[in-house]
């Protein structure tokens, strides 16, 4: 199966680098030259908790254009992007070819269907910390238990043959994961979790575990998931708050140490964050639906206002 990774950071490296050890061809699209070159040259460095090991043979491309149609796509560029970058990726998407979310946030598949039927999209998420230490070399930091959930929009035998395939795929490169025939619920309440640990660690200037461990910290993240749960049971997901306070130990373990992509993102490098699809995608939806988001609609005033003034800001 040829796979293209639409974005190739953090997240789509480690992503393509489970897939590549479970026997996938390859094509990773990004612009970041130096870390195209170096993969393409020299392999791609992929570190896990087990070790660490040099993944070869993959492609690389800074445009989709130049890479042919492929037989699956994968988005892994940040949400609010996605529009820009499918102009540019359908040249190497044909009439049979499946196209796959696996990015942070809500409404991801709804922007794909403007660009292909919607019986050929698949979304999901994953639920593994990521980091490129430098070009060539990318680090998996993955939770416990089932490590990605994907699905189809509409469930039909060519997403169905897709998913199956991608599942196997990963399964053999080492990461845990699922295709479900409904994965809204594990969608959900990954876009919570990060909206608490993401978003209230970006306003506070805090790794995970010391929010968590500052009990004022940690109110503010159990706010922010009560409403994301509050939304999601009147979209008639169904409860996620005892998944939500299960996971809160899960999270300290494995990501604790860790600056989150949004405070990576508003603290260390003065870019555009993914806000409007975590907590401002929640307070939307609460808006529509008369469920009220306090603490996700002030996180998001907050870091929006932070964005957008990264050159005024004091920097002590």
């Amino acid at each position: 199966m040829k796979i293209a990774m639409i974005g190739s950071g953090a997240a789509g490296s480690v992503f393509a680098a489970y897939l590549r050890r479970g026997g996938a061809e390859l094509w990773l699209v990004d612009k970041y030259k130096a870390h195209m070159d170096k993969t393409a040259a020299d392999g791609l460095v992929f570190r896990t908790p087990e070790g660490e090991e040099v993944l070869t043979g993959f492609h690389t491309a800074a445009d989709a254009r130049a890479i042919g149609v492929m037989d699956m796509v994968i988005l892994m560029v940040k949400a609010t992007q996605t529009g820009d970058v499918m102009a540019d990726t359908m040249p190497c998407i044909g009439p049979e070819t499946v196209v796959v979310s696996l990015q942070n946030g809500l409404g991801n598949d709804e922007v794909l269907a403007q660009f292909v039927p919607e019986d050929r999209i698949m979304y999901g998420s994953g639920l593994i910390g990521t980091e490129l230490a430098g070009p060539g070399v990318c680090v998996s930091k993955p939770e416990k238990g089932i490590q990605m959930h994907f699905g189809a929009v509409v469930n039909n035998p060519r997403t169905d043959a897709a998913g199956k395939a991608l599942e196997a795929c990963f399964q053999a490169g080492g990461c845990n994961a699922s295709f479900d025939a409904d994965v809204r619920p594990y969608i959900w309440k990954k876009v919570i979790a990060n909206s608490g640990y993401n978003g209230v660690s970006s306003v506070l200037r805090l790794k995970v575990k010391e929010t968590f461990a500052d009990p004022y910290g940690r109110d503010i993240v159990l706010h922010v998931w009560k409403e994301g749960c509050e939304v999601a049971k009147a979209l008639g997901i169904g409860d996620l708050w005892p998944l939500m306070e299960a996971e809160e130990p899960n999270i300290v373990a494995n990501l604790g140490n860790y600056y989150p992509s949004m405070a990576q993102d508003a603290v260390l490098h003065h870019r555009q964050t993914e806000i409007s699809v975590l907590n401002g995608a929640i307070a939307r939806y609460g808006a529509r639906l008369g469920v009220d988001t306090p603490y996700n609609t002030i996180i998001t005033q907050i870091i929006s206002c932070i964005q957008n003034n990264y050159d005024r800001q004091y920097l002590g």
